[in-house]
């Protein structure tokens, strides 16, 4: 394994299930599937957190948006920790497993797993807002949960993990004029820790590999990218086909573009044997990171593809950087 420290953080748990059975090949998926559920039977008979299920921290055309909410019943530190509960952009309440939560469960975090609208019917663009929506919800309940507004961390990883960096990168300040409290929350995060993110759809795998439509994309993963918008005069929606604007949409969802000296503190692992997401993803990522002066750390798994069947005792290293960013000192 090689270690690359930068000046750059986000981190995962249920999504790192849903990202192996989305991209690995059916050996390294089931090996990989066993050694992440394995924990969470053995745990399960004298539970040592709290569980709530089904909270629900927004909606959307009818449709209720919600998140678990885990919360250890002692030591615990005060901190949160966003898990984010995506692979491929698949998200489901399914998909939520104690045992993928448990290295920061242990340690003492607070816990949110969140499931947001789902591909095929959302597409990536309403989903980051749904992400944003949970960080604001978080943020305003944050008493009701025992836990600090300024020490909230994420993880995920695969999807899970851009979605992580969308919020470390382009989480922003609330609308101090929103007709909903939620809505006047930052959603900013203070720390990021994942798993083999995509970072760049313009220069995937290398310079000028833009991958801007649905078509670009593996089958499995391409309704999250059939971009539509409403057309105003016949009330329909329409599929994108303009390449500029496609372009836009391609590059608002890519957390490379929106790094900043303010990005928290970055953590990633990723294999350099992964033929889903490339390493270039995340190499490109640190390297903006640290231009932008940004603390950051980068690990390469030598030999690993997206996702390998040890990965839980990798989230340690996730929840070893959020306890640097997060702890109270």
């Amino acid at each position: 394994m090689l270690s690359r420290k930068l000046p750059l953080l986000v981190v995962g748990a249920a999504v790192i299930a849903l990202g192996v059975r989305a991209g690995a090949d059916d050996g390294s998926r089931v090996k990989a599937n066993v050694a992440i559920q394995a924990p969470i039977a053995a745990q399960t008979a004298e539970p040592s957190f709290t569980r709530k299920e089904d909270v629900i921290y927004g909606r959307k055309y009818g449709t209720a948006l919600t998140m678990d909410v885990f919360t250890p019943k002692k030591d615990v530190n005060g901190a949160a920790i966003v898990f984010v509960v995506s692979g491929g952009f698949f998200s489901s309440h399914e998909a939520i497993g104690p045992g993928l939560a448990r290295p920061f469960l242990n340690r003492g975090y607070t816990v949110f797993a969140v499931v947001h609208g789902s591909q095929p019917r959302y597409q990536v663009p309403e989903i980051i807002q749904d992400m944003n929506r949970a960080v604001r919800f978080i943020r305003h309940h944050a008493k009701d949960y025992g836990i600090d507004p300024e020490r909230i961390g994420v993880t995920g990883g695969s999807a899970g993990g851009h979605l992580s960096l969308m919020l470390a990168t382009a989480g922003s300040e609330g609308d101090p004029k929103a007709k909903d409290p939620v809505d006047r929350e930052s959603s900013r995060v203070q720390a990021v820790a994942c798993f083999f993110p995509p970072t760049d759809f313009l220069n995937f795998g290398g310079p000028g590999k833009e991958k801007i439509r649905a078509t670009d994309h593996d089958p499995r993963f391409g309704a999250s990218f059939d971009y539509r918008e409403v057309d105003t005069k016949t009330r329909l929606w329409e599929r994108v086909t303009d390449d500029a604007k496609l372009r836009e949409i391609t590059r608002a969802i890519s957390p490379i573009y929106h790094i900043t000296p303010n990005t928290p503190p970055t953590f990633i692992i990723h294999g350099d044997q992964d033929k889903l997401v490339p390493l270039q993803q995340s190499e490109s990522f640190a390297a903006k990171l640290e231009e932008a002066g940004v603390e950051a750390k980068l690990v390469v798994k030598k030999g690993a593809g997206h996702g390998w069947p040890d990965i839980p005792r990798d989230a340690e290293q996730l929840a070893d950087w959020l306890d640097q960013h997060l702890r109270k000192r």
